[in-house]
């Protein structure tokens, strides 16, 4: 008992001594960093070009600021989608210290508590997870500040673009230290935020197509990442930014959380806007200057003529600001030589170059917490205006010995120009798309806001085709009310909410209206006159003038389309935007099929809510589609076929901008009118819209039924005048009527077609096999081959081989959107 009672005793002892020996301190910041260079501003530090490492001084510990990286050089494929200047998410992140260690933490806030109630905010924040995005050991320390190593934390593949490749499926790249290091000439401190830049180097095998076109050697892909870290508002006194709310009437971009000390009564989620901070000099006059003036820099890197150009489309903005109530409050200037465009102080339009044409897109680095918009960047893709200049060719093109002709072909895409880059600075200010607005405004076109998508308005005059008119030149009505909606001030004392709730009735009363890409982009949408790449106030007249331009260019189109001394096969090229001039517009009139009329109404707004398109009108989409399958209306002319040969050494015959083709080398003749037709038809009998037509019809029996379009299907297709005859027009309308046949059976046996509709397709499959069975014709081979499928599909549904028709060659991007960005193709 006397050893234990002894040992405890020492034991106690020995961990008293322990305690009370002094720790080793850390060095101090000044002994550790003795030699290297620093680099003083919102968060300074030091360069050891010795060991190749960042140092960072922490002084500011519990204290929110902003995060995030960005690709400042890309690796140049639309496809993959990393792109010079993407932009990476943004992170709130705060400095936390915990014994020798320092964790870089990110606070959840899309679950808050706005309250005065601490212990309310408490519970709130002990319920939802954190995330620690790194930690660091500390190297020194003195007076308030410690010493980490960041390097490691920058030498990170941040953007995610090892994920990018992945995702694309090309291949399974990962960092390679050994390749990769801080990039200095790049890396600044200034007063309000902290830049760094890396090279990163990923490795990986088995590079996709993508890759391999824009990577020197695929297996090894070298690019440079952007960090920044920036100090943010503060978010009470008097220079706390106001949020504002939200109204889905007018769109806007913003944040959203929930609010868990909302009243019950009351909803829990809020959603607030956003929008840059712009603040009046003088609050009591209508119209003044701002404060401090919304600035977008231009990339010198963009050439003329298209830098003015873009400089002056992105300047009609200052037109909506001044209609908000601010003098001169948007300004566009050229990037100064000595400015890092990474540098959050800019709103940056930036040119960026890709292998193949390929979308812009406009993108914000917001505050999380409020939605105050800190940067604007767009990024604006250089091949996309060749394109432009390629249909303007197509249309007007005349190259022969007079050279007149090119100024209204440049002409033509620069007003295109003026217009993208209008767009994608609108969704840098808070914006989304408009859909709606092609069809609102007054005027023939509508053009109500930059914020559409416009194709080009080709007018005929005569046997001409007139490009004078084929953009708008300046801000969209709409864009007016969008802008002071975001950004009017009120008066001292003013109700915003009641004043913000009277500025959209205002807006609605002149018959403007917002719906966006959830009401436009899915093939099964069903607004009649919501969409994209579409002209006029009636989708139905629209495709009946488009038509007329289309027949106009196909008329007129000759070699002299091309310069002399380009290869006759690149003719193909100018023919495809020709030939497919109507395709959106197609888009636009199934839509009107089981449509239905419908606003973002609020209940009590006064807003009509909802409404089925009468039966007229989709009727008369319905015969306007089956013109659209016309074997005259198919058909390449002839003069056309003469000229086009196969293509020459060099210039692939399998590119995007060409038709495919199952003839080899030679210009396939039936592509064209396969892809067409397979366009209208997939449109039309969208497994939705079928849903839509078997209601409307049990609803209201006057209006058609997913029934009624099949049997107009089949008079235009199967009882084709053409459909028994030889030559050309017959074989393209046999060509249509397999199409039809295959679409049948593709949407009978579709796991996203309800009962409802398989059955009323599977009917129409066994009313045409009776059809062919009792037919008399001099093709009996033919409809033995038409039963074959449809006994086939009977018999073993579950193995037709359905042959899909020829995909058409890209048409989209002729404005903005990026497929692998978030939320379609703009970022707020």
């Amino acid at each position: 008992m006397k050893n234990k009672l002894l040992l405890l005793i020492g034991l106690v002892t020995a961990g008293c001594s322990v305690r009370a020996q002094p720790a080793n301190p850390p060095n101090s910041i000044a002994a550790a960093t003795a030699g290297m260079e620093r680099n003083p501003g919102f968060l300074t530090f030091y360069w050891d070009a010795k060991k190749g490492k960042v140092w960072l001084e922490i002084d500011k510990f519990d204290t929110e600021l902003l995060y995030y990286p960005t690709l400042a050089q890309g690796i140049g494929s639309n496809d993959i989608g990393l792109d010079r200047g993407r932009l990476g998410q943004e992170h709130v992140v705060k400095f936390q210290r915990s014994g020798n260690k320092v964790l870089m933490i990110e606070p959840n806030y899309a679950y808050r508590a706005i309250s005065n109630d601490p212990l309310e905010r408490r519970a709130v924040e002990e319920s939802f997870a954190k995330s620690v995005h790194a930690g660091f050991d500390i190297a020194a320390e003195e007076n308030g500040k410690v010493l980490v190593d960041l390097t490691s934390f920058l030498m990170q593949d941040a953007v995610g673009a090892a994920q990018a490749i992945a995702r694309t499926r090309q291949g399974t790249y990962r960092l390679d230290a050994t390749r990769s290091a801080l990039y200095m000439p790049r890396s600044k401190a200034f007063p309000q935020n902290t830049e760094f830049e890396t090279i990163i180097t990923l490795t990986g095998d088995s590079p996709g197509e993508y890759l391999r076109e824009v990577v020197p050697t695929p297996s090894t892909v070298t690019m440079h990442q952007h960090h920044s870290f920036v100090e943010l508002p503060p978010l009470s006194g008097p220079d706390a930014y106001k949020p504002r709310l939200f109204d889905p009437r007018i769109g806007y971009g913003g944040i959203e959380f929930f609010d868990y000390a909302t009243p019950v009564s009351q909803p829990i989620t809020k959603r607030y806007i956003s929008r840059h901070r712009l603040v009046k000099k003088d609050p009591s006059a209508a119209v003044s200057e701002a404060v401090k003036p919304i600035v977008y820099y231009m990339d010198p890197g963009a050439p003329e003529p298209i830098r003015s150009a873009l400089m002056e489309g992105t300047a009609w903005w200052n037109q909506a600001f001044e209609a908000a109530g601010f003098r001169n409050a948007f300004q566009v200037k050229l990037l100064p030589p000595d400015a890092d465009p990474m540098d959050i102080r800019y709103n940056l339009i930036q040119w960026v170059h890709r292998s193949t044409r390929g979308w812009s897109y406009g993108a914000s680095i917001i505050d999380p917490r409020t939605g105050e918009i800190l940067k604007g960047k767009v990024t604006l893709g250089s091949l996309r205006v060749r394109q432009d200049y390629l249909i303007a060719q197509g249309l007007v093109g005349q190259f022969d010995t007079d050279s007149s002709h090119v100024n209204e072909l440049m002409q033509m895409s620069l007003d295109r120009l003026r217009q993208l880059a209008a767009h994608e600075v609108g969704h840098t200010l808070g914006l989304p798309h408009n859909y709606i607005a092609s069809t609102q405004g007054g005027g023939e076109f509508g053009r109500a806001s930059v914020m559409d998508y416009p194709t080009m308005v080709a007018k005929l005059k005569g046997a001409k085709i007139d490009l004078s008119d084929a953009y708008a030149k300046g801000i969209g009505s709409y864009d007016k009310w969008s802008i002071r909606y975001g950004y009017e001030q009120f008066a001292a004392g003013t109700s915003e909410k009641q004043a913000l709730n009277k500025l959209v009735q205002d807006m609605q009363a002149t018959g403007l209206s917002f719906l966006t890409d959830q009401d436009a982009r899915p093939e099964g949408s069903v607004h009649p006159a919501t969409h994209l790449w579409d002209n006029g106030a009636n989708a139905v007249d629209e495709l009946q003038r488009v038509m007329g331009v289309r027949q106009a260019a196909l008329g007129n189109f000759t070699d002299k389309k091309i310069p002399a001394g380009m290869p006759m096969a690149t003719l193909e090229e100018v023919l495809v935007p020709m030939y497919l001039f109507h395709r959106y517009q197609v888009e636009s009139v199934a839509k009107v099929v089981g449509g239905q009329t419908y606003t973002n109404a609020l209940r009590g707004d006064g807003q009509a809510v909802l409404s089925v398109v009468p039966a007229a009108e989709q009727n008369r989409a319905l015969n306007a589609l089956m013109t659209t399958l016309d074997p005259a209306t198919l058909a390449v002319p002839s003069t056309i076929l003469a000229m086009i040969p196969p293509r020459p050494f060099r210039y692939d015959p399998n590119t995007r901008e060409v038709f495919k083709r199952r003839t080899g080398l030679a210009f396939d003749a039936l592509s064209p009118p396969e892809t067409a037709a397979g366009m209208t038809l997939r449109m039309l009998l969208n497994p939705e819209r079928c849903a839509r037509l078997v209601r409307q019809k049990a609803l209201s029996p006057a209006l058609p039924g997913l029934s009624d379009v099949l049997d107009k299907l089949r008079d235009a297709i199967v009882k084709s005048p053409f459909i028994n005859q030889d030559g050309y027009k017959g074989e393209i309308a046999r060509q249509t009527e397999r199409l039809y046949l295959d679409q049948l059976i593709k949407l009978a046996t579709s796991k996203e077609a309800d009962g409802s509709v398989r059955a009323t397709v599977h009917e129409a499959l066994m009313r045409l096999n009776a059809l062919y069975a009792g037919s008399k014709t001099t093709s009996p081979y033919r409809y033995d081959y038409h039963r074959w499928l449809i006994e086939q599909y009977r018999d073993s549904p579950d193995r037709v081989v359905s042959v899909a028709a020829q995909a058409p060659p890209d048409g989209a991007p002729i404005d903005p959107g990026q497929e692998w960005l978030p939320d379609c193709d703009w970022q707020p």
